[in-house]
């Protein structure tokens, strides 16, 4: 009994040395996005929340379950956030969160391969990521950077398909800041 105890404690210590938060002051999704084909809007989400588990160590036991919510949508123009978040766009009364889930993690070269599904606006599409994650003793900062393309989620895709006002291709970066716990 006494051993069975010993490997229970010493689970729960390895797990709590292990564990990461997301630090949702220092994480934030940026995006930019071309505006009259000449012109580019950025912007970010904040408030992201999620599971994260990550040993460069046992990539197969490392995932990431991480969401935003869409109306934390900032550009910094009040009227275009308001419109961001209506029908037309991300509609945050209906999908109150953008999701990423990761399906696998590879290290390729100096940086971590994530695939997984994006759910954006009620569509799931697979995405890969493109890691670099830089660790220190208090925490660990994970950044990436991909595209997508916003009438694959029907965002805008009607009322702005056939206009140069808004592009098709967003640039979207993620800088989250896990807090190791010892």
């Amino acid at each position: 009994m006494r051993q069975y105890a010993f490997i229970l404690c010493l689970f729960f210590c390895i797990g709590i040395t292990n564990s990461q938060t997301i630090d949702q002051e220092k994480s934030v999704v940026k995006f930019s996005i071309k505006n009259m084909k000449w012109n580019t809007v950025e912007g970010t989400f904040s408030g992201m929340k999620g599971d994260v588990v990550f040993d460069k160590n046992n990539l197969s036991t490392s995932s990431f379950n991480i969401s935003i919510d869409p109306a934390t949508v900032n550009t910094e123009s009040k009227k275009r956030d308001e419109h961001l978040k209506n029908e037309d766009f991300f509609h945050v009364e209906k999908y109150k969160t953008i999701n990423f889930t990761s399906e696998s993690i590879v290290k390729s070269g100096d940086k971590y391969i994530t695939k997984g599904k994006m759910t954006l606006h009620g569509v799931i599409k697979d995405v890969t990521i493109p890691l670099i994650i830089n660790e220190n003793a208090d925490s660990i900062i994970i950044e990436g950077e991909f595209e997508l393309n916003r009438f694959d989620y029907g965002l805008g895709a009607e009322k702005y398909k056939k206009t140069f006002m808004v592009g098709e291709i967003v640039t979207i970066n993620i800088s989250c800041v896990l807090i190791k716990h010892k």
